[in-house]
């Protein structure tokens, strides 16, 4: 072999080094970034419950008389964490500009303490920004003792200008424990309904 070819022969190695190196180092930045851009574009189109974590405020507007919105709860209880949540009221009837007031129970069926929180997400995606939450339990962690039942309110109002088109919407909690919070239970230890956990 040449000495022209070695020298080739290098000179394509180390574009092929670079190129693996500069695609690594971009791999590593867009999976860096993929967590803060997918919560942006969950906030925008509501999807998996990415809304506002903040309260907001409730418009004393007048409330729009000529028609009505189904409101509909739905409530989920994720793997891994030994809690039930039920809502008091399945389904709300109400008035766009409208105040409504529904409770959620918490219980902890387990024998520790332990973290959760309620992810919400709202059906359809439209009419997630029509949606003004001015007290939430999902606005933050909740902790339950072992065996505690807790109820909580949630007070919400719909926007006067949400579209003409939504005539229902479908509110829906899950349940996800808290990582990093919460104690496993041992293998062998009983729990509350005297099943192996």
């Amino acid at each position: 072999m040449s000495q022209n070819d070695t020298q080739a022969r290098q000179v394509a190695v180390r574009r092929t080094v670079w190129r693996s190196v500069a695609a690594l180092v971009g791999m590593f930045a867009f999976a860096f970034a993929l967590v803060p851009l997918y919560d942006a574009f969950c906030r925008v189109t509501g999807i998996n419950g990415k809304v506002d974590t903040k309260a907001q405020a409730i418009i004393h507007d007048e409330v729009d008389q000529s028609r009505m919105v189904t409101v509909q709860f739905i409530t989920r209880n994720g793997s891994g964490l030994p809690w039930n949540m039920e809502v008091e009221t399945r389904q709300v009837r109400l008035h766009p500009g409208q105040t409504s007031e529904v409770n959620f129970s918490f219980s902890n069926q387990s024998s520790v303490e332990s973290w959760g929180r309620a992810v919400p997400s709202v059906s359809p995606s439209t009419a997630t920004r029509h949606v003004r939450k001015a007290s939430c339990f999902c606005f933050e962690e909740q902790q339950l003792q072992a065996g505690e039942r807790v109820e909580l309110p949630l007070v919400f109002q719909l926007a006067r200008d949400l579209p003409p088109e939504v005539n229902t919407i479908t509110l829906v909690y899950t349940l996800y424990p808290v990582e990093g919070r919460n104690i496993p239970l041992q293998a062998g230890v009983k729990s509350d309904e005297g099943g192996e956990a």
